[in-house]
């Protein structure tokens, strides 16, 4: 048998396992040629991504801690903290600046350097009267008769006669609902003529404030409201 029949002979007899073998070498070589391909655009698109990402975050400005906050809600935070008496501390002391007066409302104001408690109250006949407490020590100062005619005391004789609920429940019924700061109390009446109270309480998480109208011959929540602004 000639040399070209040997050679034929020969591929013939060589064992399958041994042909697979070569194309599965040779498909395993162009698969890893393509990843290796893939591997490169892929990191190469992730590190371009990873230097932009630093770059906008290195020229970006870091927001502040009150960043966030509105101007109302920066102002409560400013001023609630330097209160150290308590609206109810106010109220007695600015019932107790007029006497045979009983508590109308009490409202706690700025500057937040000096800050006071404006309150009001009024005899049985509707005569009111305005007093400024330290919100600091809880002192009252100059008691003020603040000028209503007669209707308007006639009014606000009629709504104090009619409030069997104090401020200081309608403030706890106020903070039972939402935990906070009691920052302002008012006597008022609905469109219907009931008596009611209406109350701040300003949340020191947020420094939102959610104001309640309550039934004053009750203690039932009429409205509530959260004022983000």
């Amino acid at each position: 048998m000639d040399t070209k029949s040997d050679e034929i002979l020969s591929r013939r007899d060589r064992p399958p396992l041994f042909r697979g073998t070569v194309l599965v070498c040779v498909a395993a070589a162009a698969g890893a040629l393509l990843t290796g391909c893939a591997d490169d655009t892929g990191g190469e698109a992730a590190r371009s991504g990873a230097a932009e990402a630093a770059q906008v975050a290195a020229t970006s400005p870091t927001p502040s801690a009150d960043g966030n906050l509105t101007e109302d809600q920066r102002e409560r935070k400013e001023l609630v903290p330097k209160a150290k008496t308590g609206y109810e501390q106010a109220l007695g002391a600015a019932v107790g600046a007029v006497p045979h007066s009983k508590p109308v409302s009490v409202e706690l104001k700025g500057p937040p350097d000096s800050p006071r408690w404006e309150a009001e109250v009024a005899t049985d006949d509707g005569t009111a009267h305005t007093v400024s407490v330290d919100a600091v020590d809880g002192k009252a100062g100059q008691e003020r008769a603040k000028d209503k005619d007669s209707d308007d005391k006639r009014e606000l004789a009629d709504l104090l006669k009619k409030a069997t609920v104090t401020p200081q429940q309608a403030a706890q019924t106020a903070t039972g609902r939402t935990k906070g700061t009691v920052t302002a109390v008012e006597l008022d009446d609905t469109d219907g003529g009931t008596p009611k109270w209406s109350v701040d309480v300003v949340t020191t998480d947020d420094w939102n404030k959610t104001t309640f109208d309550i039934d004053a011959t009750n203690r039932k929540i009429l409205r509530e409201h959260v004022d983000r602004d």
